[in-house]
Protein backbone atom coordinates (compact mmCIF):
# COMPACT_ATOMS: atom_id res chain seq x y z
CA UNK A 1 0.00 0.00 0.00
CA UNK A 2 1.56 3.30 -0.84
CA UNK A 3 1.83 6.44 1.70
CA UNK A 4 2.78 9.65 0.68
CA UNK A 5 5.94 11.32 1.89
CA UNK A 6 5.06 14.90 3.76
CA UNK A 7 7.23 17.53 3.16
CA UNK A 8 6.06 20.06 5.48
CA UNK A 9 7.49 23.69 4.54
CA UNK A 10 7.10 26.33 7.14
CA UNK A 11 8.32 30.17 6.61
CA UNK A 12 7.37 33.87 6.82
CA UNK A 13 4.65 34.77 4.18
CA UNK A 14 7.11 35.57 0.66
CA UNK A 15 9.84 33.08 1.40
CA UNK A 16 8.60 31.39 -1.65
CA UNK A 17 7.02 28.66 -0.37
CA UNK A 18 4.59 28.39 -2.75
CA UNK A 19 6.71 29.00 -5.89
CA UNK A 20 9.30 26.80 -4.50
CA UNK A 21 6.81 24.00 -3.93
CA UNK A 22 4.99 24.11 -7.39
CA UNK A 23 7.91 24.09 -9.40
CA UNK A 24 9.24 20.96 -7.59
CA UNK A 25 5.44 19.53 -8.18
CA UNK A 26 6.06 20.07 -12.06
CA UNK A 27 9.45 18.27 -12.01
CA UNK A 28 8.17 15.46 -9.80
CA UNK A 29 5.17 14.80 -11.92
CA UNK A 30 7.28 14.91 -15.19
CA UNK A 31 8.99 11.93 -13.65
CA UNK A 32 6.10 10.02 -12.87
CA UNK A 33 5.33 10.76 -9.31
CA UNK A 34 1.59 11.32 -8.37
CA UNK A 35 2.00 14.95 -5.97
CA UNK A 36 -0.58 16.25 -3.82
CA UNK A 37 0.16 20.47 -2.91
CA UNK A 38 -1.49 21.31 0.29
CA UNK A 39 -0.83 25.57 -0.29
CA UNK A 40 -2.01 27.28 3.01
CA UNK A 41 -4.15 29.82 1.39
CA UNK A 42 -5.89 27.77 -1.38
CA UNK A 43 -7.16 25.23 1.63
CA UNK A 44 -8.15 28.37 3.64
CA UNK A 45 -10.40 29.85 1.00
CA UNK A 46 -11.41 26.28 -0.18
CA UNK A 47 -12.31 24.42 3.02
CA UNK A 48 -11.15 26.28 6.37
CA UNK A 49 -12.80 29.07 5.94
CA UNK A 50 -14.33 29.07 9.36
CA UNK A 51 -11.10 29.37 10.77
CA UNK A 52 -9.39 33.29 11.21
CA UNK A 53 -5.76 34.18 12.23
CA UNK A 54 -5.90 33.99 15.72
CA UNK A 55 -3.22 31.84 17.72
CA UNK A 56 -5.86 29.24 18.12
CA UNK A 57 -7.34 29.20 15.02
CA UNK A 58 -3.78 28.95 12.94
CA UNK A 59 -3.09 25.54 15.28
CA UNK A 60 -6.57 24.15 14.27
CA UNK A 61 -5.91 25.16 10.64
CA UNK A 62 -2.40 23.06 10.86
CA UNK A 63 -3.88 20.09 12.90
CA UNK A 64 -6.43 20.07 9.98
CA UNK A 65 -4.21 20.12 7.17
CA UNK A 66 -2.23 17.51 8.87
CA UNK A 67 -5.39 15.20 8.43
CA UNK A 68 -5.87 15.84 4.66
CA UNK A 69 -2.17 15.19 4.65
CA UNK A 70 -2.96 11.53 6.49
CA UNK A 71 -6.21 10.92 4.36
CA UNK A 72 -4.34 11.86 0.84
CA UNK A 73 -1.49 9.45 1.57
CA UNK A 74 -2.60 6.53 -0.32
CA UNK A 75 -3.05 8.35 -3.30
CA UNK A 76 0.16 10.08 -3.58
CA UNK A 77 3.92 9.46 -3.71
CA UNK A 78 4.71 12.97 -2.06
CA UNK A 79 2.45 15.32 -0.63
CA UNK A 80 4.01 19.07 -0.60
CA UNK A 81 2.26 21.66 2.27
CA UNK A 82 3.57 25.10 1.81
CA UNK A 83 2.13 26.74 4.74
CA UNK A 84 3.50 29.51 7.33
CA UNK A 85 3.19 26.99 10.15
CA UNK A 86 4.75 29.46 12.48
CA UNK A 87 4.78 27.72 15.79
CA UNK A 88 7.13 24.99 16.50
CA UNK A 89 4.13 22.86 18.34
CA UNK A 90 2.21 22.91 15.95
CA UNK A 91 4.88 21.72 13.45
CA UNK A 92 6.23 19.00 16.20
CA UNK A 93 2.48 17.90 16.69
CA UNK A 94 2.38 17.40 12.36
CA UNK A 95 5.23 15.51 12.54
CA UNK A 96 4.06 13.54 15.01
CA UNK A 97 0.81 12.84 13.46
CA UNK A 98 2.67 12.16 10.21
CA UNK A 99 5.83 10.37 10.86
CA UNK A 100 7.50 8.46 9.00
CA UNK A 101 7.99 10.12 6.14
CA UNK A 102 7.54 13.43 7.13
CA UNK A 103 10.13 16.57 6.40
CA UNK A 104 10.26 19.81 7.69
CA UNK A 105 11.52 22.02 4.86
CA UNK A 106 12.24 25.54 6.09
CA UNK A 107 12.15 28.53 3.74
CA UNK A 108 13.94 31.31 5.39
CA UNK A 109 14.65 34.92 3.78
CA UNK A 110 14.74 38.12 6.01
CA UNK A 111 11.92 39.89 7.47
CA UNK A 112 13.52 42.70 4.95
CA UNK A 113 13.46 40.83 1.90
CA UNK A 114 9.79 39.30 2.35
CA UNK A 115 8.42 42.35 3.37
CA UNK A 116 10.41 44.19 -0.14
CA UNK A 117 8.76 41.32 -1.88
CA UNK A 118 5.40 41.43 -0.67
CA UNK A 119 3.80 39.56 -3.83
CA UNK A 120 -0.01 39.99 -1.98
CA UNK A 121 0.70 43.07 -0.25
CA UNK A 122 0.11 41.72 3.26
CA UNK A 123 3.25 43.60 4.50
CA UNK A 124 2.29 46.98 3.13
CA UNK A 125 -1.95 46.47 4.89
CA UNK A 126 0.59 45.21 8.18
CA UNK A 127 2.56 48.78 8.28
CA UNK A 128 -0.63 50.28 7.52
CA UNK A 129 -2.59 48.65 10.30
CA UNK A 130 -5.06 46.78 8.68
CA UNK A 131 -3.75 43.00 9.40
CA UNK A 132 -2.76 43.91 13.20
CA UNK A 133 -1.54 39.89 13.54
CA UNK A 134 0.75 39.69 10.92
CA UNK A 135 3.10 36.74 11.59
CA UNK A 136 6.72 37.38 12.30
CA UNK A 137 6.14 41.25 11.63
CA UNK A 138 3.54 42.76 13.60
CA UNK A 139 4.28 42.54 17.99
CA UNK A 140 2.98 39.59 19.33
CA UNK A 141 2.22 37.85 16.27
CA UNK A 142 5.27 35.44 16.49
CA UNK A 143 6.70 33.27 14.16
CA UNK A 144 9.06 30.30 15.67
CA UNK A 145 12.10 29.09 13.56
CA UNK A 146 12.70 25.78 13.28
CA UNK A 147 15.68 25.03 15.17
CA UNK A 148 16.88 21.57 13.62
CA UNK A 149 14.61 21.33 9.86
CA UNK A 150 15.16 18.43 7.57
CA UNK A 151 15.96 21.12 5.00
CA UNK A 152 17.10 24.48 5.12
CA UNK A 153 16.51 26.63 1.81
CA UNK A 154 17.53 30.21 1.51
CA UNK A 155 15.45 31.72 -0.79
CA UNK A 156 16.89 35.38 0.03
CA UNK A 157 19.16 35.52 -2.16
CA UNK A 158 16.54 35.55 -5.29
CA UNK A 159 17.87 32.38 -7.57
CA UNK A 160 14.74 30.49 -7.28
CA UNK A 161 16.32 28.01 -9.35
CA UNK A 162 18.73 26.97 -6.71
CA UNK A 163 15.80 26.91 -4.07
CA UNK A 164 13.81 24.84 -6.65
CA UNK A 165 17.22 21.94 -7.51
CA UNK A 166 17.81 22.07 -3.58
CA UNK A 167 14.49 20.69 -2.70
CA UNK A 168 13.81 18.66 -5.85
CA UNK A 169 17.47 16.99 -5.10
CA UNK A 170 16.25 16.28 -1.32
CA UNK A 171 12.58 15.15 -2.18
CA UNK A 172 14.19 12.86 -4.93
CA UNK A 173 16.78 11.16 -2.80
CA UNK A 174 13.79 10.31 -0.26
CA UNK A 175 11.41 8.52 -2.69
CA UNK A 176 15.06 6.66 -4.03
CA UNK A 177 14.76 5.18 -0.99
CA UNK A 178 11.42 3.99 -0.81
CA UNK A 179 10.17 3.69 -4.70
CA UNK A 180 6.53 3.05 -3.41
CA UNK A 181 6.77 5.83 -1.08
CA UNK A 182 6.09 4.48 2.83
CA UNK A 183 4.74 0.83 2.62
CA UNK A 184 2.24 0.23 5.63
Amino acid sequence: MRRALVFWFTGLSGSGKSSVAAAVRDRLCADGAKVLILDGDDVRARIHRHLGFSEADIRENNRLIAGLCDESRADYDVILVPIISPYAESRAAARAALAPGFYEIYCTAGLDIVARRDAKGLYARARRGEIPDMIGFSPGARYDPPANPDLRIDTAGGEPALAIARLLTFVRARLARHPAAIAV
